[in-house]
């Protein structure tokens, strides 16, 4: 009689759990210090490396190149704190009028954040193609997450009459994406804070019934 295996759960240290963080965040400081004092052209991986007091190894293993950093780089400008309260903020509001007008704060918080940190890159010269690929990724990632935030409003009955779930979702990235404050913000001058209101009152305005928005 054959007595079945039992496949064991490899087991994760949260000792090693944390010193893998701590290494990251230290290889992500140090590429963000030389990006300010060296350059682009002087972020290399020795030099991260060397900063960071790691190996070129470790840094390779862990963002594979380059580019890897700077998407790190990103994500760690753009995802911190107030990024979590104003994000819990929004998916908080059982209400689709309070939690779209939710989201333009979380808009707003992503675009003033990412737009310094290619700021950094830019002045660091980082070349454009470079920039240009690592926006393509993060809109594609942004993208894929908003589909929760339609089949909310999907499910509570609130899209607009004729307003398919895909079209809902392809506006709702529009208005929230980083043209639109770049525009906005940076080209015509608008406060921060008055990006954010006009974008509440627009995706109020172009995306829920009527009789749901308090605006019309």
């Amino acid at each position: 009689m054959r007595v079945a295996k039992t496949r064991k759960r490899p087991y994760k240290s949260p000792l090693r759990q944390r010193q893998a963080g701590d290494t990251r965040r230290r290889i992500v400081d140090a590429a963000r210090q030389l990006l300010h004092s060296e350059g682009y052209d002087g972020m290399t991986i020795e030099a991260i490396a060397q900063r960071a007091e790691v190996s070129a190894q470790s840094v390779y293993a862990i963002f594979r190149s380059k580019t890897g950093i700077l998407i790190a780089l990103l994500d760690q400008s753009t995802f911190g704190l107030d990024y979590d309260e104003v994000v819990l903020q929004a998916l908080s509001a059982s209400d689709p009028e309070t939690r779209l007008r939710r989201a333009a704060g979380v808009a707003r918080q992503i675009r003033s954040a990412q737009s310094a940190a290619f700021d950094l890159m830019r002045g660091a010269g980082v070349v454009d193609p470079e920039l240009a690929r690592l926006e393509r990724q993060r809109e594609r990632l942004r993208y894929e997450k908003e589909e929760s935030m339609i089949t909310f409003l999907r499910d509570a009955g609130s899209l607009r009459p004729g307003l398919s779930p895909k079209a809902t979702r392809d506006i709702f990235w529009m208005l929230t994406g980083g043209d639109v404050y770049r525009m906005l913000v940076r080209e015509r001058g608008w406060s921060p804070r008055k990006y954010q209101e006009w974008l509440a009152d627009t995706l109020v305005s172009a995306l829920l019934r009527p009789e749901r928005s308090r605006l019309v």
